[in-house]
């Protein structure tokens, strides 16, 4: 089986890349992320966007979908209901009929949805890569510390530069 990256995008929606988030903004990180996609795509790479329901309410607060263009035929698009990708999903199984062993990551917010992502990840067995400019968090020194501290426990951190 070849080894195969997935580029793993959380919570790319409207009301979230909205947010008040530091070092990079919304729009930043956004525009970084597509460019990822688009990278991936182009090579034949899983891109996986992944956006998050509120369980237990009647109807998703406006701004809930991805954003408008993120979604392409043959994504694999998840919807969670935790803050990581994996629980109650099917990204699992999903991940392995395509023979991915690595994940790449970005998308909103670093100390909730990637992180949460990421170590349920590393728990189902892959290798973790960090794009540090492709996603941002509530305050930049919760970013900070996390791409610093935790990620590089976890797997590599590099630039959507250097990345790509």
């Amino acid at each position: 089986m070849v080894m195969t990256a997935a580029l793993v995008l959380i919570d790319l929606m409207p009301r979230i890349v909205a947010l008040p988030v530091a070092p990079h903004s919304g729009e930043e990180v956004l525009e970084r992320c597509r460019k990822l996609a688009e990278a991936f795509r182009a090579q034949g790479r899983p891109v996986v966007p992944v956006r998050a329901e509120r369980p237990d309410v009647d109807e998703q607060p406006p701004g809930s979908d991805l954003v408008e263009g993120l979604e392409q035929d043959g994504d694999i698009v998840v919807v969670k209901r935790t803050l990581n990708a994996f629980h109650g999903t099917g990204l699992h199984r999903r991940l392995q009929e395509r023979g991915v062993t690595t994940l790449v990551l970005g998308g909103l917010v670093t100390t909730m949805g990637v992180e949460s992502t990421a170590r349920a990840g590393d728990d189902h067995g892959y290798e973790l890569e960090f794009v540090a400019d492709a996603m941002s968090g509530p305050a930049a020194d919760e970013h900070d510390f996390t791409v610093a501290k935790i990620f590089p426990r976890l797997g590599t951190v590099r630039s959507t530069d250097a990345y790509l």
